[in-house]
């Protein structure tokens, strides 16, 4: 940004998607160079923190969820499955719908895939204190999850 202008004279400054969509970008950066050395891009991070529950998720729940074209989660899904971090299973109950779980690696690698996030998370984020960064998150929730609008 130009710092060397006035704040009131910053152009988009008044606009909360241009500065939430430029502090993602950076958070985004960030967290991509710390996941490099792990073998994994923010997005198919995001798929291997979804798959690692006791139950996986569908394909289709990722894609829900990431708000990603169903393709784009079976390359991702692709990629982990290769690299050993996930399986992808046919759901019990449907046939026609791939599950996606964490392998033993998958859940190995994730606490330092969080880790990576969250320094890049931390770093974006320092200029605020922690109770202003606890009130960003319940209001980044609210506007994103429905069911955190109650």
């Amino acid at each position: 940004m130009q710092d060397d202008l006035p704040a009131d004279e910053l152009p988009l400054l008044g606009e909360i998607g241009f500065l939430a969509v430029r502090t993602g970008a950076t958070a985004m950066r960030l967290a991509r160079e710390r996941l490099k050395p792990l073998g994994l891009h923010v997005r198919s991070y995001s798929v291997l923190a979804l798959s690692a529950t006791d139950t996986g998720r569908t394909q289709r729940e990722v894609a829900e969820y990431l708000d990603l074209d169903p393709s784009q989660v079976v390359s991702l899904v692709d990629e982990l499955e290769r690299a050993g971090l996930v399986t992808r299973e046919v759901a019990p109950g449907d046939r026609r719908s791939k599950l996606v779980r964490a392998t033993p690696e998958g859940f190995a690698v994730l606490p330092a895939a969080r880790e990576a996030t969250a320094s890049a998370e931390a770093e974006v984020l320092a200029a605020l204190l922690p109770a202003e960064r606890e009130t960003l998150l319940r209001m980044l929730q609210k506007v994103t999850v429905p069911q955190a609008r109650s």
